[in-house]
């Protein structure tokens, strides 16, 4: 066994178990005979590819759908019905979800005990709210005054007050889906460090993630359900990440990536002394200078905070600056605009895909068209071109949509991802900057997102990848940019990247300019 993994809790009866789940909606079965059991003190990972049954299996669970079909057994218990959300939690079953749902402005407190505060008549008993409170927190070791406005704490430990909130309700069962998603890696290794004092009080853990590495120093077991069927459990120390991805996929993935690029390949941008506005209320860029070249693709790493993001605004002309020099091909540009930074060649796939990346309410064929709109007509659109090349797009890229007049928003992220590249391929950028490619989508889709940077990069494309997700950025990177504070602390080529050495340049404490 590999000595880096939890130890096995011992086999006994389960704490809970799924036996022949089915599910269905408006005649479609998206859960097909699913088994899953988890033991007390064990933390048990349930992987798969959007769509393969996770979340609905979970909804189950919680008492947010009624199964068709399948029993469920709960701490001794067997036959157990679950009607409702209520019942789920009186139970002891709480989920933590990736999308958070406290209330900023309240306290810490009051959110743990939301809608239970001790009261008589109908007045909040503060001290012993207070109290209660502390207690929860003290069980996870988080320090902070539970009168501290939620709003005021950070991601990771919101995070932790839905943990306290599920423990404060006697949770047996916690559910974690996707609880790394926007967390930095120091967060996230806080995180385990509670998971694993649940699971050493005897709580059992299911951890969601598409994040396999997570599931490899987390996790006692795994189980893999693929198109809502149960294709395997077993204990984390037997198998490797290979062998889930075939479970999840049905295949292979094949990784194609770029061989070296030549250091005589022409330089597509260059950026000389960025600086943010002085004047500018969160000024973060300071002296910024780099370089991409033609079939090249360059990773921007650094920790939260580091400007990484900031600096694609500024490139592309949504954030001010206040000094510095962009030329691409060799020609200094003027960009103070999205406009003006597409017309010079540079295009952008925003962090947040549903905010800037795409128009949600239009079709996949439209945001397809989105960026190359000349292409079809100068002054309007000519439907028959655009979905013509929009379709060639979608098979090319396997865009999963029955065709490319459905709306985008009802895409996986995956799917919406794609579109997004899909929309730059067509367009033809002579640059390309990538903000978190792959954030929320399965280990399938992520495949197929990054073979698309390859692509895009093999047509002659500078392609910038900025990623909070480490391993993605030592993947696909042929050199890498690290960022502190706004500035550029290292670069580091392929030989050179190592987890280590981008930690070190990213952590490295910079002088106080003069």
């Amino acid at each position: 066994m590999n000595p880096s993994l939890p130890a096995e809790p011992s086999p006994g009866r389960p704490l809970l178990a799924m036996r022949g789940v089915r599910k269905s909606f408006d005649g479609n079965e998206v859960l097909k005979g699913v088994d899953f059991d988890l033991r007390p003190g064990e933390v048990h990972a349930l992987v798969g590819e959007n769509g393969a049954g996770k979340s609905t299996l979970m909804n189950v669970l919680a008492g947010v759908h009624q199964p068709n079909a399948g029993t469920i057994e709960f701490d001794g218990r067997t036959g157990i019905v679950i009607p409702d959300e209520k019942s789920a939690q009186q139970l002891g079953i709480s989920i933590v979800f990736q999308e958070r749902s406290l209330f900023g402005h309240l306290s810490v407190a009051e959110n743990i005990f939301a809608a239970r505060q001790p009261n008589v008549l109908g007045h909040i008993l503060r001290k012993e709210l207070q109290t209660d409170a502390r207690r929860s927190l003290e069980r996870i070791k988080l320090d902070v005054d539970p009168g501290t406005p939620v709003e005021d704490l950070s991601p990771a430990q919101q995070q932790m007050v839905e943990v306290a909130k599920a423990l404060s309700l006697e949770a047996k069962v916690i559910i974690f889906d996707e609880p790394t998603s926007s967390l930095t890696g120091k967060e996230t290794q806080a995180l385990f460090g509670v998971i694993r004092q649940l699971r050493s009080q005897g709580v059992g853990v299911i951890y969601i993630s598409h994040r396999l590495e997570e599931i490899f120093q987390i996790a006692d077991r795994v189980t893999v359900l693929k198109d809502g069927k149960w294709q395997g459990t077993t204990s984390v120390a037997e198998t490797d990440t290979g062998d889930l991805v075939r479970r999840m996929v049905g295949r292979d993935l094949e990784l194609r990536h770029n061989d070296a690029v030549a250091a005589h390949n022409p330089i597509l941008l260059e950026v000389r002394g960025l600086s943010d506005l002085p004047s500018h209320s969160k000024a973060l860029l300071k002296d910024v200078s780099f370089n991409a070249r033609a079939g090249e693709i360059v990773g921007f790493a650094g920790l939260a905070g580091a400007g990484r993001t900031e600096l694609a605004l500024s490139i592309f002309g949504i954030r001010p600056r206040g000094g510095g020099e962009i030329y691409v091909s060799g020609r200094r540009v003027t960009v103070r605009s999205p406009a003006e930074a597409i017309a010079a060649g540079i295009g952008y796939a925003y962090e947040d895909r549903k905010e800037g990346g795409l128009f949600l309410d239009m079709s996949v064929a439209h945001n397809i068209a989105a960026a190359k709109l000349k292409r079809f007509g100068t002054w309007w659109l000519s439907e028959g071109r655009q979905s013509a090349v929009a379709a060639e797009l979608q098979e090319s890229l396997r865009i999963a949509c029955r065709n490319t007049s459905q709306s985008v928003q009802s895409l996986s992220g995956g799917n919406q991802q794609k579109v997004v590249l899909a929309k730059w391929l067509l367009a033809n950028p002579k640059v390309l900057i990538v903000d978190e490619p792959t954030r929320g989508v399965d280990v399938g889709a992520k495949a197929e997102v990054h073979n698309l940077l390859y692509r895009l990069s093999r047509g002659g494309a500078a392609v910038i990848v900025i990623s909070s997700d480490l391993p993605e950025i030592l993947a696909v990177s042929d050199r890498i940019y690290i960022m502190r504070e706004g500035r550029i602390t290292g670069e580091l080529n392929r030989t050179e990247a190592t987890e280590e050495n981008v930690m070190r340049l990213a952590s490295l404490t910079l002088p106080t300019p003069v």
